[in-house]
């Protein structure tokens, strides 16, 4: 890169238009736009794959990168549910989706080298994306001076269901794991500090950061993780029931119209049914083939993984109150003034017990016998009259998002935006703060840390 090029990447003086900022990487111009308090650099790629791939990092960018469109979503079939609890948004869809998404503080100095996270989304590894409305990083950005990356990835059929021989495994693990190289090599032109990454990331998006941890290659590519309601207690034991999922849906075609690809999802989710918990996520990583390693060796994985990463992860009081929204009736039962309560303890307090936080307690147990920083929260807020409590999902508006693209939110009930944002402060706090230092404010080690 010329001389010029690095003089003009955050020189605003310098630039046509002052809205637009310039980054000089290694791999070539960035061109970003100011936001109000925040500059954004959108939909940046990170990686390149043919249908059923590995991604080839991408090395150069030929012409400057004008960075100004969010990233579209991974191919995927509508997201019911998600738009049910927390509204819909519309973003163009692409097979070719491995982008991130930068959000830095627009007043930066040329000398400041900021923590950064990294969001991994959730949505069961079939639904969502890196740049939906409602993960917008602004207010965590603007507020407690961090950077923030978003990453979109490859899901479902197309990125969670492989052999390991005719079809790669784990493709969109792998597709994070790039975008994770792609943050160490160049965020510093950001003014990101490469050295202090925290993961984190919801549900689906938690599960993944776990197995991060133990990828291959991997290693130094993040300090620190928060992991926000991990499904663990569905994620081991998969083998059988994805070589059913891959039987019931046969070859797949490298050249058949994606739509087609994607009919086939229900099918494979129907084979997946009658294999336990592990069927409440039927798409999801797969041990034994790249980048993780096979299920007997987790453990000691894990245990080397401690000496180099702090852990903070927890989720909501009443994660699977959610199931309200796929029975109707059962969400009116909830809001009764005291059968409500009784009978929401005893659908919902066992299952988010199993699936949630004793996974998590064992996580942190392991973590800090093997030497490493760990602490686990637990979410308590309840927003008023919704109708599914303090539950799955309920944490995202507390970080990410804002007052209009949480307006349709079910999952908000009557809540008002401003007790919400006064509550989205303390976490925030608490989650930047974490980044920055590894540690919890005012908290020891070794209690657990009820939120709100």
């Amino acid at each position: 890169m010329s001389e010029a090029n690095a003089a003009d990447a955050r020189d605003p003086g310098r630039e046509s238009d002052p809205a637009e900022r310039r980054f000089a990487l290694g791999a070539g111009v960035v061109v970003g736009r100011v936001d109000g308090d925040v500059v954004r650099a959108l939909g940046i790629p990170y990686a390149e794959a043919a249908r059923f791939a590995a991604p080839v990092r991408v090395t150069r960018y030929e012409k400057p990168v004008h960075a100004f469109q969010r990233a579209p979503i991974a191919p995927q079939l509508p997201a019911k549910l998600f738009d049910r609890l927390i509204g819909d948004d519309v973003l163009a869809m692409d097979e070719n989706c491995q982008r991130l998404s930068v959000t830095a503080p627009a007043d930066l100095d040329d000398a400041e080298r900021l923590p950064v996270l990294v969001w991994i989304h959730g949505g069961g590894n079939v639904v969502g994306a890196g740049d939906l409305a409602y993960y917008d990083p602004r207010a965590l950005v603007a507020e407690q001076r961090v950077i923030v990356v978003t990453v979109t990835y490859r899901l479902g059929m197309l990125g969670f269901l492989g052999d390991g021989a005719d079809l790669a495994a784990n493709l969109g693990l792998l597709d994070q794991l790039m975008a994770l190289r792609w943050v160490r090599e160049h965020i510093s032109a950001f003014g990101g500090d490469p050295d202090s990454v925290t993961l984190f990331g919801q549900s689906s998006g938690a599960d993944a950061i776990a197995h991060l941890m133990i990828s291959d290659g991997a290693d130094g590519l993040f300090r620190r993780v928060i992991m926000q309601s991990a499904p663990l207690g569905v994620t081991t034991g998969r083998a059988a029931m994805a070589e059913a999922m891959l039987s019931a849906v046969g070859a797949l075609s490298r050249d058949a119209d994606v739509e087609e690809i994607l009919a086939l999802q229900p099918v494979a989710e129907r084979a997946a049914r009658g294999f336990g918990q592990s069927s409440r996520m039927p798409f999801g990583v797969q041990s034994g083939f790249p980048p993780v390693p096979d299920e007997a060796d987790h453990d000691p994985a894990r245990r080397e993984s401690a000496r180099r990463v702090d852990v903070l992860i927890g989720s909501t009081m009443e994660e699977t109150g959610v199931i309200a929204a796929l029975l109707p009736a059962l969400k009116g039962v909830f809001r009764l003034p005291v059968l409500g309560r009784l009978v929401r303890r005893l659908v919902v307090t066992p299952s988010t017990r199993s699936m949630y936080e004793l996974p998590a307690r064992r996580f942190v147990a392991r973590h800090r016998i093997a030497g490493g920083r760990a602490y686990q929260y637990r979410m308590t807020w309840r927003p008023d009259r919704n109708g599914y409590g303090s539950a799955h999902l309920t944490d995202l508006p507390l970080l990410l998002g804002s007052r209009r693209a949480w307006a349709s939110a079910a999952l908000l009930g009557s809540a008002d935006w401003g007790d919400v944002h006064r509550r989205g402060r303390i976490v925030r706090r608490i989650w930047a703060e974490f980044a920055r230092t590894g540690r919890v404010p005012d908290v020891g080690e070794n209690d657990t840390i009820t939120l709100l």
